[in-house]
């Protein structure tokens, strides 16, 4: 069969020194998937817990990591759409396997790589975008005039999502970091937050209270779950929706009292978006090409939506990309795409 390469976790799963290039079978496509030969691909922070061993896989996810992608069609299996060709540009959303060579995909989670931006531009779109875009738009059902509260806002969902509901006419936009350098990013980059809490000095629920004159935020986007859970339901407006991404403080919360969720009439929905079913990435990824691609364009771009790469690494230099990543120093990181050539 043929081979490629592709970066390999040593032992299934361990620490950055157990990550390596090396050789594994080579795809093929088979019904409604396409073989993409990638040109670039993005870091995300579920990578590093699944080399941990600390994120379980969907049924069927490839064991190599990575989940988004820019690259051009390199093999088109039975019954796929004629739109798609070889040769054709791409960007694109997986289960897994963009650490590699080629990457099998399904032809829906496609989506046609915008012509004005480079190919690590483009490969910074997929994950950071589409999950702010679901935690916002269908999730949230964010709208003009809304009041919002960010979490990890220099984080690259943090700084797509406050994009996003700038585009969605948000009235304010509350981010919070954990420094004051973050704080001046997303507040100087156009279409940034309209106010940023340091959450270690600050009291986030204090803040958007006097930013919103009492009224409290309409939207909470977190990713940190328990030590945020309190101020979170005190930070929230009547009416209010918070979606829930990850709990990186923890799951568990001590001492909770429900009585807030029934009297402010709370929605309160956490989500995922690689276990989602085929069908529902399907209409999410063709829902976001329709609304938002086109208004994003590279940092340097006069477009709605930006994309922010703090650091371009070669792939040989796969072990000092997740130590950086993982180390969270680096303030306005969206991700860091990988060149294979």
């Amino acid at each position: 069969m043929p081979s490629m390469q592709a970066v390999i976790i040593k032992d299934g799963k361990g620490p950055i020194e157990n990550l390596y290039i090396g050789e594994i079978e080579k795809p093929v496509p088979g019904h409604g998937e396409v073989l993409v030969k990638i040109k670039a691909f993005g870091l995300n922070r579920m990578d590093i817990y699944q080399r941990e061993g600390k994120y379980p896989l969907p049924p069927g996810a490839p064991e190599t990591l990575g989940v988004e992608f820019s690259g051009t069609i390199a093999e088109v299996g039975q019954a796929c759409n004629p739109m798609w060709k070889e040769g054709d540009e791409v960007i694109g959303l997986a289960s897994g396997g963009a650490y590699a060579e080629y990457i099998l995909v399904r032809q829906t989670n496609l989506m046609r790589k915008p012509p004005h931006l480079s190919w690590i531009e483009a490969a910074s779109i997929p994950e950071n975008f589409l999950t702010a875009y679901q935690a916002l738009v269908p999730i949230a059902q964010v709208k003009k005039g809304d009041d919002v509260l960010i979490h990890a806002g220099a984080s690259g969902v943090g700084i797509a999502a406050i994009q996003l509901a700038r585009l969605y006419g948000a009235n304010t936009i509350t981010a919070t970091t954990s420094t004051q350098e973050k704080i001046d990013f997303v507040l100087k980059m156009p279409n940034g937050a309209t106010h940023g809490v340091n959450y270690k000095t600050q009291d986030f629920a204090e803040e958007v209270s006097k930013i919103t004159n009492g009224k409290g935020v309409d939207v909470v986007i977190d990713f940190v779950g328990q030590s945020h859970w309190h101020k979170n339901i005190a930070a929230l407006a009547k009416d209010g929706r918070m979606t829930l991404l990850a709990f990186m403080s923890g799951s568990v919360i001590k001492e909770v009292d429900i009585g807030p969720i029934l009297y402010k009439r709370l929605h309160i929905e956490g989500s995922t978006l690689r276990s989602r079913s085929n069908e529902y990435q399907a209409d999410l990824i063709a829902k976001f090409q329709k609304d938002v691609v086109d208004e994003i364009t590279g940092s340097e771009g006069h477009g709605k939506l930006r994309t922010y790469i703090h650091e371009v690494y070669p792939w040989q230099k796969i072990q000092e990309a997740h130590r950086a990543m993982q180390s969270d120093s680096n303030a306005s990181v969206v991700l860091s795409p990988f060149h294979t050539t």
